[in-house]
């Protein structure tokens, strides 16, 4: 594992691409196994794909930064709005949580 250096976040995907692409997988894994793996796959192929994750240097945080109005992305399925931003801020969680950890960043 390379050891994490919050300067080297700006160019994360030279710098930790395989450790972020470890990190989201793990949150789909985990997320996937616990909910409707369609709702997942949505978020995931949807919403999540143009996301962003951050690194705030005061805070020690990392954060996940979504694209505008993630609902309206939804295509293809029917699902509450309260659901589905309930479900997506549960993933967004666990992907910073699994960020924490590939990176060995404690919190």
């Amino acid at each position: 594992m390379t050891e994490f250096e919050p300067e080297k976040f700006e160019d994360k995907y030279v710098h930790y691409f395989n450790e972020l692409q470890r990190a989201y997988k793990n949150a789909f894994e985990y997320m996937n196994d616990r909910y409707d793996s369609e709702l997942i796959h949505a978020i995931d192929q949807q919403v999540l794909n143009e996301s962003e994750p951050q690194f705030e240097e005061e805070s020690g945080e990392f954060a996940v930064d979504l694209p505008a109005e993630p609902y309206d992305r939804l295509e293809g399925m029917i699902v509450e709005q309260g659901r589905f931003e309930e479900v997506l801020d549960i993933y967004v969680e666990r992907i910073e949580s699994e960020l924490h950890r590939v990176l060995g960043v404690e919190r």
